[in-house]
């Protein structure tokens, strides 16, 4: 059994995916150029957002979005200490500080009300971050209304970390969609993925897709007259053929996504105590990027290694918070400092999840989850 079967993805498409690697090749163009237009137009549309940039990763996504915002030395941005370091790593990339706030245990997402609380703090001591990357993280979004509406009471600006959510949505709006800036990710094992890197800005912001455009080409507005710094942060027009071949499909796999997801609830019912399925609130979809359900009691490391050596792959999306890894040690954050964070790293286990898992297949999953929990005597 596959965690993500790609392969099974691949076959359902070769044709058309072979179809349009062959007419990148044939066309000589592989950087930018025409199928990345195209792909920039089709992702707006289906976000809502107006303007769709695409760039070489999501974490380059993230770091333009940051740098548009004229992110630097001497500035702070808030964002989760409960994802992976790339969120985090390009505030810092630029020099400047992460500030982390704790999680909702529910969601997995920015606590809004601790953000407030954090804000208030800051403010007293006369220093305000610049900005706040709350993550929609596993395929669910955050609570973007109300980290907008604080962040703007605050004078924040708000870049959405949408590297898990594309496809999902919050009170009938899509992901992507829901703040100033947004970035995604097209890693393979992403919702909608290519076959190797590759990412998205969104913005409704003429003026910063104007200045995203320049900078993820060395800050080129023409050619060898540049304005202002960038990186080499291009998209290769063979991922944007990919990804446009998968984007027709992607609605009814988001459908699959959501089916296979109900499918497990029902599996897991019986086994909810030990086993918390996640939580979708009211006016909320998720996209699944990962199916991550919560072991409680210590012993989430016993039975992810019973499952895999039932050959059921499991993953743990995270194991360490950021606040704890080496690399952030010099902001000074220690143990207990987010504790639903650290809670979360010891408690979360991801299962098999993609459009083409079969009914079969979930039911041997839970079959041996349940299995693993009677073995360390929790049920």
């Amino acid at each position: 059994m596959e965690f993500i079967d790609l392969k099974r993805q691949y076959a359902a498409y070769k044709e058309e995916i072979d179809q349009a690697v062959s007419r990148v090749i044939h066309s000589g163009r592989f950087v930018l150029g025409e199928e990345v237009g195209l792909l920039e137009e089709e992702l707006a549309a289906f976000t809502g957002a107006q303007f769709a940039i695409g760039v070489s990763s999501g974490t380059d996504g993230l770091l333009l979005a940051l740098m548009s915002m004229g992110v630097g030395p001497g500035m702070e941005v808030v964002t989760t200490p409960f994802t992976f370091i790339a969120t985090a790593e390009a505030i810092a990339l630029l020099g400047a500080r992460p500030l982390f706030v704790d999680i909702d245990p529910l969601s997995f997402n920015i606590d809004a009300t601790k953000l407030r609380e954090l804000l208030e703090k800051r403010r007293q001591k006369g220093r305000l971050p610049a900005g706040v990357i709350p993550v929609s993280l596993y395929g669910l979004c955050a609570d973007m209304d109300e980290i907008n509406a604080i962040s703007d009471e605050f004078g924040l600006f708000v870049v959405e970390d949408a590297c898990q959510s594309l496809g999902a949505t919050y009170k009938g709006r899509s992901s992507c969609s829901l703040s100033l800036l947004a970035a995604t990710s097209f890693f393979p094992s992403k919702p909608l993925g290519c076959f190797g890197d590759g990412g998205m800005v969104f913005t409704s912001d003429a003026d910063l897709r104007d200045k995203i455009v320049a900078m993820r080409e060395h800050g080129q507005t023409k050619r060898y007259q540049h304005d202002v710094l960038g990186i080499n942060g291009r998209l290769d027009a063979l991922q944007a053929a990919v990804l446009r071949v998968k984007l027709k499909y992607f609605p009814q796999e988001i459908r699959s996504r959501r089916e296979v997801a109900g499918f497990y609830a029902k599996l897991l019912a019986s086994l909810s105590e030990h086993a918390r399925p996640p939580r979708v609130p009211d006016g909320y979809t998720s996209v699944y990027a990962q199916y991550t359900i919560r072991i409680g009691g210590g012993i989430r490391d016993e039975v992810a290694r019973f499952m895999n050596d039932g050959k059921i792959p499991t993953a743990i999306h995270y194991p360490k918070p950021l606040h704890l890894q080496r690399a952030f040690s010099y902001l000074g954050y220690g143990q207990g400092d987010f504790p639903e964070a650290e809670k979360a790293c010891q408690e979360v286990l991801s299962l098999p999840m993609h459009a083409f898992l079969d009914r079969s297949e979930q039911e041997e999953v839970v079959d041996v989850l349940e299995k693993a929990l009677k073995n360390f005597k929790k049920i």
